[in-house]
């Protein structure tokens, strides 16, 4: 487990809990409903530090790694990337949630933890009471929209998914460059949004060629065998509440339409951007909390 959860998370106990998949690490505090709390690239579950102390006055909060993230556990890629599919790493969160005792939870997610949290409310309905998705569309609606400004924007979509190892190699060679990069162009205001420890955590991370791997397989898997996935279950809807949040200076606020884009796929959506770029719980965490605690307390 890492240093920084002491200092970012003070009080919450921490675990490390074998799945069938992976080992994932999680920090856990709190005594009222549980609230899985899962983060985005190229981050940690560090991410949620300005939110989750606050949140965990009302529920038990679980901040958790996807797997190939942070500290956890990072498997082979297997044949066309099946073991960083969105499926696999949504059956981690439940399998890690219901080792805490909890069968039944509310979910927060930011980008790729939200498109986890996607596939997670369409394979196991039963387990999500509440979801929140914070500044992404569905991802087959962002390809298929896909044009000069999106490309561009994203290009990292595009970069990721290349065949082993040509991006692996470019960004092994400056891994914390690469890192600061993305996450300056992706906020309102460089890097000065992050606390300084949640930085360092992130490059910590990141500068483990495994995790730079882990990653790239994450965005194969998502531009191959989980529009699969996608596709064979384009009838199904997720059908618990669905609240969509976004930055109004960001490229989803630019370039799609979140309200509409998760009305195709759900049967119950509402959201609003709020006053910030890609990174909501760190640019604006008053906003996202009160966002947040009026959602799962209806």
């Amino acid at each position: 487990m890492s240093a920084a959860d002491a200092e970012l998370f003070p009080g919450f106990a921490q675990h490390r809990i074998k799945v069938s998949g992976a080992a994932i690490p999680c920090v856990v505090v709190g005594n009222g409903p549980p609230l899985l709390l899962l983060h985005g690239y190229p981050q940690t579950h560090a991410m949620w530090h300005r939110i989750a102390p606050r949140l965990a006055e009302r529920y038990t909060v679980v901040c958790s790694d996807l797997r190939g993230y942070g500290d956890a556990g990072k498997p082979a890629g297997g044949e066309r990337s099946v073991n960083y599919s969105k499926r696999a790493m949504a059956a981690d969160q439940v399998e890690l949630m219901r080792a805490l005792g909890f069968s039944r939870f509310r979910l927060a997610a930011h980008d790729r933890g939200a498109r986890v949290s996607h596939r997670l409310c369409l394979d196991h309905p039963d387990a999500v009471e509440r979801v929140t998705l914070l500044d992404i569309s569905p991802t087959r609606i962002m390809y298929e929209k896909a044009d000069t400004a999106f490309a561009t924007a994203y290009y990292h979509w595009y970069f990721l998914i290349q065949p082993f190892d040509l991006p692996e190699r470019l960004i092994g060679s400056a891994p914390v460059y690469y890192l600061r990069r993305k996450l300056a162009g992706w906020g309102s205001a460089g890097l000065s949004i992050f606390d300084p420890r949640a930085l360092a955590e992130y490059e910590r991370c990141f500068s483990d060629p495994a995790t730079v791997h882990a990653t790239c397989e994450d965005y194969r898997a998502a531009a191959g065998i989980d529009l699969e996935h996608d596709a064979a279950d384009a009838q199904a809807r997720i059908t618990c509440p669905l609240l969509v949040l976004w930055g109004e200076k960001g490229v989803v606020h630019r370039l799609f339409d979140p309200i509409a884009d998760w009305r195709s796929v759900a049967t119950d959506v509402r959201g609003r951007a709020l006053p910030s770029g890609h990174y909501l719980a760190e640019e604006a965490p008053d906003q996202t909390l009160a966002e947040l605690t009026a959602f799962f307390a209806g």
